[in-house]
Protein backbone atom coordinates (compact mmCIF):
# COMPACT_ATOMS: atom_id res chain seq x y z
CA UNK A 1 0.00 0.00 0.00
CA UNK A 2 2.72 2.51 -0.82
CA UNK A 3 2.06 3.13 -4.56
CA UNK A 4 1.69 6.70 -5.13
CA UNK A 5 -1.29 5.83 -7.70
CA UNK A 6 -3.40 4.55 -4.32
CA UNK A 7 -2.59 7.33 -1.95
CA UNK A 8 -6.31 8.48 -2.47
CA UNK A 9 -7.55 4.94 -1.32
CA UNK A 10 -5.02 4.98 1.55
CA UNK A 11 -5.62 8.33 3.11
CA UNK A 12 -9.16 9.12 2.40
CA UNK A 13 -11.37 9.69 4.79
CA UNK A 14 -15.30 10.63 5.09
CA UNK A 15 -15.64 14.34 5.78
CA UNK A 16 -18.40 13.82 8.23
CA UNK A 17 -15.11 12.60 10.44
CA UNK A 18 -11.25 13.88 11.20
CA UNK A 19 -9.36 11.26 10.23
CA UNK A 20 -7.39 9.66 13.04
CA UNK A 21 -4.15 7.63 12.97
CA UNK A 22 -4.20 3.93 14.29
CA UNK A 23 -1.26 1.20 14.92
CA UNK A 24 -2.55 -1.99 14.35
CA UNK A 25 -0.90 -5.01 16.54
CA UNK A 26 0.34 -8.92 16.96
CA UNK A 27 -1.18 -10.55 19.64
CA UNK A 28 2.48 -12.47 19.99
CA UNK A 29 4.15 -9.16 21.29
CA UNK A 30 0.89 -8.89 23.50
CA UNK A 31 -1.00 -6.07 21.17
CA UNK A 32 -4.91 -6.10 22.31
CA UNK A 33 -6.36 -5.06 18.61
CA UNK A 34 -6.27 -1.28 16.84
CA UNK A 35 -4.62 1.84 19.05
CA UNK A 36 -5.57 5.24 18.81
CA UNK A 37 -2.97 7.96 18.66
CA UNK A 38 -3.24 11.18 19.92
CA UNK A 39 -0.41 13.90 18.53
CA UNK A 40 -0.18 17.60 18.97
CA UNK A 41 3.02 19.59 17.88
CA UNK A 42 4.61 18.55 21.02
CA UNK A 43 2.85 15.14 22.68
CA UNK A 44 1.89 11.48 21.40
CA UNK A 45 0.06 9.28 23.71
CA UNK A 46 -2.05 5.95 23.16
CA UNK A 47 -5.86 5.55 23.69
CA UNK A 48 -7.47 2.08 24.53
CA UNK A 49 -7.06 -0.68 22.36
CA UNK A 50 -10.32 -1.62 20.10
CA UNK A 51 -9.98 -5.75 20.01
CA UNK A 52 -12.26 -5.76 17.15
CA UNK A 53 -9.03 -6.68 14.86
CA UNK A 54 -6.25 -9.22 15.91
CA UNK A 55 -2.47 -9.62 14.31
CA UNK A 56 -3.43 -6.61 12.19
CA UNK A 57 -0.40 -6.18 10.62
CA UNK A 58 -1.36 -4.82 7.53
CA UNK A 59 -4.40 -2.88 6.06
CA UNK A 60 -6.08 -1.49 3.00
CA UNK A 61 -8.54 1.10 3.04
CA UNK A 62 -10.86 1.12 -0.48
CA UNK A 63 -12.61 4.63 -0.31
CA UNK A 64 -14.88 3.69 -2.48
CA UNK A 65 -16.84 1.90 -0.25
CA UNK A 66 -15.74 3.24 3.17
CA UNK A 67 -14.29 0.56 4.18
CA UNK A 68 -11.37 -1.07 5.48
CA UNK A 69 -10.18 -4.72 4.93
CA UNK A 70 -7.31 -5.90 7.76
CA UNK A 71 -5.27 -9.28 7.72
CA UNK A 72 -5.04 -11.34 10.58
CA UNK A 73 -1.78 -12.54 10.01
CA UNK A 74 -1.94 -16.28 11.53
CA UNK A 75 -1.27 -19.79 10.49
CA UNK A 76 -5.07 -19.95 10.08
CA UNK A 77 -5.02 -16.22 7.92
CA UNK A 78 -7.82 -14.37 7.40
CA UNK A 79 -9.12 -11.27 6.47
CA UNK A 80 -11.33 -8.85 8.29
CA UNK A 81 -13.86 -6.33 6.60
CA UNK A 82 -13.87 -3.29 8.97
CA UNK A 83 -16.16 0.04 8.91
CA UNK A 84 -15.02 2.76 11.60
CA UNK A 85 -18.37 4.05 13.27
CA UNK A 86 -17.43 7.35 15.98
CA UNK A 87 -16.84 5.36 18.83
CA UNK A 88 -15.87 1.49 17.35
CA UNK A 89 -14.84 -0.59 15.24
CA UNK A 90 -17.71 -2.56 13.04
CA UNK A 91 -17.18 -5.68 11.54
CA UNK A 92 -18.80 -6.72 8.65
CA UNK A 93 -17.18 -10.41 8.36
CA UNK A 94 -14.14 -12.43 7.73
CA UNK A 95 -13.10 -14.56 5.37
CA UNK A 96 -10.09 -16.77 4.50
CA UNK A 97 -7.00 -15.21 3.35
CA UNK A 98 -6.41 -18.20 0.87
CA UNK A 99 -3.09 -19.32 2.17
CA UNK A 100 -1.43 -19.15 5.95
CA UNK A 101 -0.12 -15.54 7.63
CA UNK A 102 -1.40 -13.44 5.42
CA UNK A 103 0.53 -10.03 5.53
CA UNK A 104 -0.19 -7.63 2.85
CA UNK A 105 -3.19 -6.63 0.67
CA UNK A 106 -4.03 -4.29 -2.39
CA UNK A 107 -7.42 -3.36 -4.16
CA UNK A 108 -7.33 -2.86 -8.16
CA UNK A 109 -7.87 0.81 -9.58
CA UNK A 110 -11.49 -0.22 -9.81
CA UNK A 111 -11.65 -1.53 -6.29
CA UNK A 112 -13.38 -4.52 -7.72
CA UNK A 113 -10.92 -7.02 -6.98
CA UNK A 114 -8.68 -7.75 -3.16
CA UNK A 115 -5.57 -9.15 -3.52
CA UNK A 116 -4.31 -10.92 -0.48
CA UNK A 117 -0.10 -12.40 -0.17
CA UNK A 118 -0.03 -15.03 2.02
CA UNK A 119 3.84 -15.01 3.25
CA UNK A 120 3.68 -18.67 4.82
CA UNK A 121 2.32 -21.04 2.34
CA UNK A 122 3.83 -18.65 -0.47
CA UNK A 123 0.15 -18.37 -2.31
CA UNK A 124 -1.86 -15.39 -3.94
CA UNK A 125 -5.54 -15.19 -3.54
CA UNK A 126 -7.71 -12.80 -5.55
CA UNK A 127 -11.29 -11.98 -4.02
CA UNK A 128 -14.52 -10.68 -6.57
CA UNK A 129 -16.08 -7.69 -4.31
CA UNK A 130 -19.46 -7.60 -3.72
CA UNK A 131 -21.83 -4.36 -4.79
CA UNK A 132 -21.12 -3.79 -0.86
CA UNK A 133 -17.36 -4.27 -1.25
CA UNK A 134 -17.25 -7.55 1.00
CA UNK A 135 -14.58 -10.54 -0.44
CA UNK A 136 -17.09 -13.17 -2.59
CA UNK A 137 -15.57 -16.78 -1.74
CA UNK A 138 -14.32 -18.79 -2.79
CA UNK A 139 -11.27 -16.43 -4.17
CA UNK A 140 -8.80 -17.32 -6.92
CA UNK A 141 -5.67 -18.96 -5.42
CA UNK A 142 -2.27 -19.45 -6.86
CA UNK A 143 0.34 -21.54 -4.69
CA UNK A 144 3.92 -20.75 -5.71
CA UNK A 145 6.62 -23.24 -5.63
CA UNK A 146 10.56 -22.67 -5.35
CA UNK A 147 13.27 -21.35 -3.01
CA UNK A 148 16.40 -19.84 -2.13
CA UNK A 149 19.99 -20.68 -0.78
CA UNK A 150 18.79 -19.00 2.84
CA UNK A 151 18.60 -21.69 4.62
CA UNK A 152 16.66 -20.26 7.89
CA UNK A 153 14.28 -17.83 5.32
CA UNK A 154 13.93 -19.37 2.24
CA UNK A 155 13.28 -23.23 2.18
CA UNK A 156 10.15 -22.36 0.95
CA UNK A 157 8.28 -19.51 -1.34
CA UNK A 158 6.98 -16.61 0.99
CA UNK A 159 4.83 -13.92 -0.75
CA UNK A 160 5.07 -10.95 0.84
CA UNK A 161 3.64 -8.11 -1.05
CA UNK A 162 0.72 -7.64 -3.40
CA UNK A 163 0.25 -4.89 -6.10
CA UNK A 164 -1.56 -3.96 -9.16
CA UNK A 165 0.34 -2.21 -12.11
CA UNK A 166 -0.24 0.96 -12.97
CA UNK A 167 -2.61 0.03 -15.93
CA UNK A 168 -4.45 -2.19 -13.70
CA UNK A 169 -3.85 -5.20 -16.06
CA UNK A 170 -1.39 -7.18 -14.27
CA UNK A 171 -1.13 -8.42 -10.47
CA UNK A 172 2.90 -8.76 -9.26
CA UNK A 173 3.52 -10.62 -6.07
CA UNK A 174 7.13 -10.55 -4.18
CA UNK A 175 8.10 -13.45 -3.45
CA UNK A 176 10.88 -13.53 -0.83
CA UNK A 177 11.58 -17.20 -0.51
CA UNK A 178 11.48 -17.98 -4.45
CA UNK A 179 14.02 -14.95 -5.05
CA UNK A 180 11.75 -13.79 -7.44
CA UNK A 181 8.56 -11.26 -8.46
CA UNK A 182 5.75 -12.87 -10.82
CA UNK A 183 3.05 -11.14 -12.48
CA UNK A 184 -0.56 -12.02 -12.96
CA UNK A 185 -2.94 -11.44 -16.00
CA UNK A 186 -5.77 -10.12 -13.86
CA UNK A 187 -9.86 -10.39 -15.10
CA UNK A 188 -11.31 -7.70 -12.15
CA UNK A 189 -14.54 -7.80 -13.58
CA UNK A 190 -14.48 -12.19 -12.81
CA UNK A 191 -11.98 -11.84 -10.06
CA UNK A 192 -9.41 -14.39 -11.81
CA UNK A 193 -5.81 -14.85 -11.80
CA UNK A 194 -3.83 -15.18 -15.21
CA UNK A 195 -1.17 -17.81 -15.76
CA UNK A 196 1.48 -16.73 -13.53
CA UNK A 197 4.90 -15.01 -15.32
CA UNK A 198 8.19 -14.69 -13.76
CA UNK A 199 8.44 -10.83 -13.78
CA UNK A 200 11.84 -10.39 -12.43
CA UNK A 201 14.32 -13.19 -10.98
CA UNK A 202 15.97 -11.31 -7.99
CA UNK A 203 19.69 -12.20 -7.32
CA UNK A 204 20.01 -15.45 -5.02
CA UNK A 205 19.11 -14.69 -1.59
CA UNK A 206 18.20 -11.32 -1.73
CA UNK A 207 14.74 -12.10 -0.54
CA UNK A 208 12.48 -9.40 -2.30
CA UNK A 209 10.08 -7.84 0.17
CA UNK A 210 7.96 -4.68 -1.18
CA UNK A 211 7.27 -3.14 -4.22
CA UNK A 212 5.96 0.30 -5.47
CA UNK A 213 4.96 1.62 -8.44
CA UNK A 214 4.41 5.59 -8.76
CA UNK A 215 2.63 7.80 -10.82
CA UNK A 216 5.71 10.23 -11.44
CA UNK A 217 7.73 7.42 -12.97
CA UNK A 218 5.09 5.31 -15.14
CA UNK A 219 7.92 3.14 -16.30
CA UNK A 220 9.93 2.34 -13.55
CA UNK A 221 9.12 0.02 -10.33
CA UNK A 222 11.08 0.18 -6.88
CA UNK A 223 11.87 -3.15 -4.99
CA UNK A 224 13.35 -3.13 -1.60
CA UNK A 225 15.13 -6.86 -0.93
CA UNK A 226 14.77 -7.71 2.81
CA UNK A 227 18.19 -10.09 3.13
CA UNK A 228 20.32 -8.41 0.83
CA UNK A 229 19.25 -4.73 2.23
CA UNK A 230 18.86 -3.45 -1.58
CA UNK A 231 16.85 -1.53 -3.57
CA UNK A 232 16.56 -2.06 -7.06
CA UNK A 233 15.39 -0.01 -9.75
CA UNK A 234 13.23 -1.86 -12.16
CA UNK A 235 12.00 -0.76 -15.77
CA UNK A 236 8.28 -1.81 -16.58
CA UNK A 237 8.08 -3.41 -20.12
CA UNK A 238 4.51 -5.22 -19.76
CA UNK A 239 5.03 -8.12 -17.29
CA UNK A 240 8.35 -8.02 -17.16
CA UNK A 241 10.61 -6.48 -15.00
CA UNK A 242 14.10 -5.41 -15.70
CA UNK A 243 17.12 -4.19 -13.73
CA UNK A 244 18.28 -0.58 -14.18
CA UNK A 245 20.04 -0.45 -10.30
CA UNK A 246 20.64 -2.20 -7.23
CA UNK A 247 21.77 0.56 -4.70
CA UNK A 248 22.46 -0.32 -0.77
CA UNK A 249 20.05 1.40 1.69
CA UNK A 250 23.06 1.15 4.28
CA UNK A 251 25.75 3.46 4.84
CA UNK A 252 28.81 3.48 3.14
CA UNK A 253 31.23 0.70 5.54
CA UNK A 254 28.75 0.02 8.07
CA UNK A 255 28.94 -3.61 9.40
CA UNK A 256 26.12 -5.46 11.43
CA UNK A 257 23.21 -7.53 10.78
CA UNK A 258 20.00 -5.94 8.83
CA UNK A 259 17.11 -6.71 6.95
CA UNK A 260 14.48 -3.93 4.76
CA UNK A 261 10.98 -3.61 5.82
CA UNK A 262 8.98 -0.93 4.27
CA UNK A 263 9.00 1.10 0.99
CA UNK A 264 7.34 4.32 0.54
CA UNK A 265 7.30 7.76 -1.61
CA UNK A 266 6.22 11.32 -1.03
CA UNK A 267 3.22 12.67 -2.50
CA UNK A 268 5.11 14.09 -5.50
CA UNK A 269 7.25 11.56 -6.37
CA UNK A 270 10.72 12.47 -5.71
CA UNK A 271 11.94 10.99 -2.58
CA UNK A 272 11.82 7.29 -2.01
CA UNK A 273 11.63 6.12 1.89
CA UNK A 274 13.14 2.51 3.25
CA UNK A 275 13.04 1.25 6.79
CA UNK A 276 16.20 -0.50 8.24
CA UNK A 277 15.84 -2.92 10.78
CA UNK A 278 19.08 -4.14 12.73
CA UNK A 279 20.73 -0.33 11.42
CA UNK A 280 17.29 1.26 12.54
CA UNK A 281 16.85 3.84 10.16
CA UNK A 282 15.12 5.28 7.70
CA UNK A 283 17.15 5.44 4.37
CA UNK A 284 16.11 8.63 1.98
CA UNK A 285 16.48 8.01 -1.76
CA UNK A 286 16.15 11.77 -3.93
CA UNK A 287 14.19 10.39 -7.37
CA UNK A 288 15.32 12.38 -10.78
CA UNK A 289 13.22 12.65 -13.84
CA UNK A 290 13.92 9.79 -14.97
CA UNK A 291 13.02 7.52 -11.77
CA UNK A 292 17.18 6.99 -10.86
CA UNK A 293 17.32 7.12 -7.14
CA UNK A 294 20.49 8.67 -5.31
CA UNK A 295 20.74 8.03 -1.48
CA UNK A 296 20.55 11.18 0.61
CA UNK A 297 20.01 10.60 3.79
CA UNK A 298 19.79 7.93 6.56
CA UNK A 299 17.98 9.36 9.90
CA UNK A 300 17.44 7.07 13.28
CA UNK A 301 13.91 5.83 13.11
CA UNK A 302 13.72 6.26 16.78
CA UNK A 303 13.38 2.74 17.85
CA UNK A 304 14.14 -1.33 17.37
CA UNK A 305 13.41 -2.95 14.26
CA UNK A 306 11.14 -0.27 11.96
CA UNK A 307 8.77 -2.40 10.39
CA UNK A 308 6.69 -0.05 9.03
CA UNK A 309 5.80 4.07 8.39
CA UNK A 310 3.57 6.05 6.86
CA UNK A 311 3.77 9.85 6.02
CA UNK A 312 0.84 11.80 7.43
CA UNK A 313 -0.59 15.30 8.11
CA UNK A 314 -0.03 16.73 5.24
CA UNK A 315 3.42 15.46 3.94
CA UNK A 316 4.83 17.06 7.18
CA UNK A 317 5.10 14.10 9.32
CA UNK A 318 6.12 10.38 9.52
CA UNK A 319 5.10 7.77 12.01
CA UNK A 320 6.56 4.23 11.96
CA UNK A 321 5.85 1.25 13.78
CA UNK A 322 8.90 -0.33 15.57
CA UNK A 323 7.81 -4.09 16.57
CA UNK A 324 10.80 -5.04 18.07
CA UNK A 325 10.66 -2.73 21.19
CA UNK A 326 6.85 -1.78 20.79
CA UNK A 327 7.67 1.68 20.01
CA UNK A 328 5.91 4.02 18.16
CA UNK A 329 8.17 7.40 16.80
CA UNK A 330 7.47 10.29 14.92
CA UNK A 331 10.20 12.06 12.49
CA UNK A 332 9.38 15.46 10.97
CA UNK A 333 9.35 15.53 6.63
CA UNK A 334 11.63 18.71 5.55
CA UNK A 335 10.22 20.49 2.95
CA UNK A 336 12.94 18.66 0.88
CA UNK A 337 11.74 15.41 1.49
CA UNK A 338 14.46 14.90 4.33
CA UNK A 339 13.32 13.53 7.65
CA UNK A 340 14.10 15.18 11.13
CA UNK A 341 13.78 13.43 14.66
CA UNK A 342 11.89 14.05 17.21
CA UNK A 343 11.39 13.49 20.83
CA UNK A 344 7.70 12.18 20.29
CA UNK A 345 7.63 8.34 21.58
CA UNK A 346 4.85 5.88 22.70
CA UNK A 347 4.91 2.49 23.87
CA UNK A 348 2.21 -0.01 21.61
CA UNK A 349 2.82 -3.82 22.48
CA UNK A 350 2.97 -5.48 19.25
CA UNK A 351 2.92 -2.42 16.78
CA UNK A 352 3.14 -3.59 13.42
CA UNK A 353 1.08 -1.10 11.01
CA UNK A 354 0.36 2.45 10.86
CA UNK A 355 -3.22 3.46 9.37
CA UNK A 356 -5.54 6.38 9.16
CA UNK A 357 -8.99 6.33 9.48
Amino acid sequence: MTSTRTAPELFATPESRSPELWIGTYAGGNGMGLYPLSIGVDHLSVGRADATAHNASFGFYSSRFDLHYIVDEQDDGAIGTYRRADDAWISLGTVDSGGAAPCHLALDATQSCLAVANYASGSTALYRLDPAGLPIAPPDIHANIGNGPNPERQTAPHAHWVGFGLDNRFLYVADLGADAVLAFAVDVKEGKLGTPHTAFTAPPGSGPRHMLFSAAHAQTAYLVCELSSTLVILDVDGADLRARAALSTLPEGWQGENIVAHIGANAVGDRLYVSNRGHDSIAVFALDPNGDATLVQHVASGGASPRFFRIFDDGRRMVVAHERDHRVTILDVRPDGTLAPTDLAVAVPGAAFAFIS
